[in-house]
């Protein structure tokens, strides 16, 4: 039914702490996975991080981020299958991640039962 996929991007370059690259690597991601931006927002905390959400065509794109730990947590909620594929790569360079580590969560609009 849909998926959401979370990303632990550790060892990130300084785009971390930078909104405007921020915004534009969420854009080239959300379109990587096929999807359009409907609305978007970014906040930049003082002294240092970032939250960028979007709602995107088939559901959410975030990034939350911890420069002092080189460390961007982003999630991405799609109803498409796309969403997983290829993407692990793309973020890596996007943010200029040493690692990433993925895990995806299958969503389900009822409930699954065992009968």
């Amino acid at each position: 039914m849909a998926k959401q996929l979370v990303a632990d991007l550790y060892g990130c370059g300084s785009i971390i702490d930078d909104e405007i690259r921020i915004k534009a690597a969420a854009r080239e991601a959300v379109a990587y996975v096929g999807a359009d931006i409907v609305e978007e927002c970014v906040h930049k905390f003082e002294p240092i991080g970032v939250t960028y959400f979007a709602v995107i065509t088939t559901s959410h794109f975030s990034v939350h981020t911890w420069p002092e730990y080189g460390y961007a947590a982003i999630d991405i909620f799609s109803c498409s299958d796309q969403v997983v594929d290829g993407i692990k790569d793309k973020l890596k360079e996007l943010f200029e991640a040493k690692e990433i580590v993925l895990r995806t969560v299958e969503r389900h609009i009822a409930p699954q039962s065992n009968i």
